[in-house]
């Protein structure tokens, strides 16, 4: 393969051959490619596209860039992915809970950056919890205790490592192509045989817009199904923040309640949904509503919290500690009497990466202890001067500052609203 050749051929909007795009994920892996290369060829795919058969085989090449696992388990393996959103939270009880109806799952995910939270920073602020991981030690964990939960090492797919620190750099990441072979080729990796992916879409979402959102998870079932995997996709909205916190440690939190059986009905609603899908998928049971009717019963019995609190043992954290607690906390006073209408996920997003939950850069330090709690949610009923949520903060300067900010992400009105609608579609 010549690089220069390869470059043109999708410039001029022609089809890679299989074993050119495998040559050229080799030489990106080993660093005989310069950036400026990739550089030119990620525009060149960014405004042309990649077929499904191209994305599918950019993504196995991706994923054998590194070490693959494996398990040779009694039970199968699923993960899920999301998108990503505000106060999404979800992984973190639906990882034990799956473990609790028979799944392994080697779940591997992500930090936040912007405005979306990401699951790693969240177990962080759990006291000693260790994320950082040998993947020996990752698989024992998984065999032993059912399911855990760690970040992406330096010998899983490198190449999308490489490949995404310049898509950042060269605006081109919003490539649903390259979205989907950066996702799956760690999924892949990662050994696990069922994947469910929620895809958001909304104010507080990647996606915008359902067509966008339905747009890519047609690609990730393509590629897929491509590769052996089975998948599901769920079309989710995000145009409000998921539950009733929006921080580290308090979705964390939040995430206890859900285990404990209690917590935010939305929350709870797609953590049985996610789970009931993925159980069926695995082989587990035969109808959606017997995995559900069985999820319940792990939720609210606690079975599935005792997974949980022996995966963050096995990983070294303590919840017995308790969750760091931030020192400011400060009412949002509702202005006017009323039902709430909606909740603006991306400006409370917005409210806490200010108040320091989130990162504008990878090197950023976080406050694990800060963010938003107790927010109303559509359809609550509240009166002038009760408050709407409270901001967690560090300090009480920088919280009086967000007040007002806080205020405009509530829309009241004198009427009930329509229910939300969580899952739009469900894909196969």
């Amino acid at each position: 393969m010549i690089p220069q050749w390869f470059i043109e051929e999708k410039r001029d909007g022609h089809i890679h051959s299989e074993k050119d795009i495998r040559d050229w994920i080799r030489a990106v892996t080993d660093g005989t490619l310069p950036d400026y290369q990739i550089s030119a060829w990620l525009m060149a795919a960014f405004l042309n596209g990649l077929t499904s058969e191209e994305t599918a085989i950019l993504t196995d090449a991706m994923m054998h860039s590194g070490e693959c696992l494996s398990f040779d388990l009694p039970r199968p393996t699923a993960d899920k992915h999301s998108t990503g959103g505000v106060g999404d939270k979800i992984s973190i009880p639906l990882a034990p809970l799956c473990a609790s109806l028979g799944m392994a799952v080697p779940m591997i995910s992500g930090r936040g950056l912007g405005l979306t939270g990401g699951t790693l920073d969240k177990l962080e602020s759990i006291p000693g919890m260790n994320v950082h991981l040998s993947t020996k030690v990752f698989q024992q964990i998984v065999a032993t205790v059912g399911c855990c939960m760690i970040g992406q090492t330096n010998t899983l797919a490198p190449a999308d490592r490489r490949l995404y620190a310049l898509r950042d750099v060269t605006a081109t990441v919003p490539s649903i192509p390259l979205i989907t072979a950066s996702i799956m080729s760690k999924k892949l990796a990662e050994g696990a045989q069922t994947l469910l992916f929620d895809v958001k879409f909304g104010s507080g979402a990647f996606m915008k817009t359902e067509a966008e959102a339905r747009e890519l998870a047609k690609r990730l079932l393509d590629t897929g199904k491509y590769l052996g995997r089975t998948c599901r996709a769920l079309i989710t909205d995000m145009n409000q923040p998921l539950g009733k916190t929006v921080g580290n440690a308090l979705e964390v939190s939040e995430s206890l309640d859900i285990l404990h059986g209690s917590g935010p009905w939305d929350v709870r609603f797609l953590v049985l949904e996610e789970a009931s899908a993925m159980a069926v998928a695995s082989g587990l049971f035969h109808s959606k509503q017997e995995a559900r009717t069985a999820a319940e019963k792990a939720l609210d019995s606690g079975n599935a919290l005792t997974y949980f609190e022996r995966m963050v043992q096995a990983q070294g954290g303590t919840l017995s500690q308790g969750l760091p607690e931030a020192p400011i906390r400060l009412p949002i006073p509702a202005r006017t009497s009323g039902f709430v209408a909606h909740v603006d996920a991306q400006l409370i997003g917005r409210i806490a990466l200010k108040l320091g939950a989130g990162r504008l850069a990878v090197t950023d330090s976080i406050l694990p202890a800060v963010g938003l709690e107790e927010l109303k949610q559509q359809g609550d009923r509240i009166e002038a001067g009760e408050p709407l949520g409270w901001l967690c903060a560090q300090d009480r300067a920088r919280a009086e500052t967000l007040l007002a900010e806080a205020q405009q992400a509530f829309t009241l009105t004198h009427t009930p609203p329509p229910n939300r609608v969580l899952i739009h579609a469900m894909l196969e």
